[in-house]
Order: structure tokens, then C-alpha cells, then sequence
């Protein structure tokens, strides 16, 4: 068995994951399940008792949530050189966080027809769609990546966020989030993730978790 087993479902967010253990390089074995069905057994339970996917199983140690893995596997595998320097940490964590919370509430949030009033805005953490959404086009536009001018794995995981949001219709298609967008996706790690996910996408029914 590998030292890095990756739990997902090609239809899901562990898209995200397998771009990243792309990008890390490391050998990884794949293990697909069904919803419904084998993300609610028994034994992934044991893993992740969300009953959700991604997770990793790394040395024995498990990771679940997508920006902690991709974090995680940044620091887990240095000689990559996703991991922030000195210089790239604030926004690093800044950004990467940002997605994995107002920005993943928001959008959520709007999916679901939920609009806040005014007083839910000052109440929610994110406020409102649209200044979420003012933030990361700011965010994106400062630099060729979220960081400064280097690719890391805060990328991996707010490029994803705008990448599936434009194709998915929960974010607009400014300009710069194209830009970004195209600029990060055109990456053969990206490219390669892709392509494995999508091999295994007619093997997989869709559902929801």
C-alpha cells in the first residue's frame, strides 16, 4: 500500500486534491467511490466521518478539506516549492483561506437562491456576493499569481475556486479572472489532473453527498 492514498470522486472537489498531487510529483494511489454507497461505508467513514470526499491518508495521518490538503501537501512535500516563502505568506494564507471561506459561502449561499438582507450582510462573514466577488477580481488582478509573481499552492486552490466558478456560472466572467484562469489551467500538471479525472468520469453516476 503507498504511503499517500487519495480518496475522491472525479464529479467532486477532490478535482482540486488531484491537480495538487500533480504538482507535488509524489506516487499516490487512487481510491474512487460511489455516493451514497461507498463514501457512506463503514470503512470510509472511518476516515472521514463527513462522508465526504477529498481526503488523503498520508503515513497513516488523514487530511480532509480541500485547502487543508493542498496546504498540507505543500508543506508534506517541500522539494516541490508550492510551500510559501517568507515574502508570499500572508497572502498565501490570505487567499487560500479566503476561498475556502467567504468565497465558498457566498457562492454556496447564491446556488441555493439564499440572499441576505442588509442585516444578515453584517452578520454573515462574507457580507455579500458582490463584494466577495469585487475582492478576488482585486486579488487576482494584483499579480500573475495570488502570491506575488510565483506559482504556489494557493493557486491550485483559488484557481480552481474561479476556474469552476465561470464555467459553473457562480462567478462572472471578468477579465481577470480569465486571464488568471487561463493562466494557471495551461499548467501540465493541471492539464494532466484533468485528463485523469475526466478517464474516470463515465465510471461515476452523478449524485449529490
Amino acid at each position: 500500500m503507498s504511503d499517500l492514498i487519495f480518496y475522491t470522486n472525479p464529479m467532486s472537489r477532490g478535482r482540486v486534491v488531484r491537480w495538487m498531487l500533480e504538482e507535488v510529483g509524489a506516487p499516490y494511489e487512487t481510491v474512487v467511490l460511489d455516493y451514497g454507497t461507498t463514501m457512506k461505508a463503514p470503512e470510509f467513514l472511518a476516515i472521514n466521518p463527513m462522508g465526504k470526499v477529498p481526503a488523503i491518508a498520508h503515513k497513516g495521518r488523514v487530511v480532509t478539506e480541500g485547502a487543508a490538503i493542498v496546504a498540507y501537501l505543500a508543506e508534506a512535500f517541500p522539494e516541490a516549492g508550492l510551500a510559501p516563502r517568507d515574502g508570499e505568506r500572508a497572502d498565501y494564507f490570505r487567499w487560500m483561506f479566503f476561498a475556502a471561506g467567504p468565497l465558498e459561502a457566498a457562492t454556496t449561499n447564491n446556488s441555493f437562491g439564499v440572499v441576505l438582507d442588509e442585516r444578515q450582510q453584517t452578520m454573515a462573514g462574507y457580507g455579500s456576493l458582490d463584494r466577495v466577488v469585487d475582492v478576488l477580481e482585486q486579488a487576482v488582478a494584483a499579480h500573475p499569481y495570488i502570491t506575488g509573481d510565483r506559482f504556489t499552492a494557493a493557486d491550485v486552490y483559488v484557481g480552481s475556486h474561479v476556474n469552476w466558478g465561470m464555467e459553473f456560472g457562480s462567478l462572472p466572467k471578468r477579465p481577470a479572472f480569465e486571464r488568471y484562469a487561463e493562466r494557471i489551467m495551461a499548467r501540465a500538471a493541471a492539464v494532466r489532473a484533468r485528463e485523469i479525472d475526466d478517464a474516470l468520469m463515465p465510471q461515476q453516476a452523478p449524485a449529490d453527498a
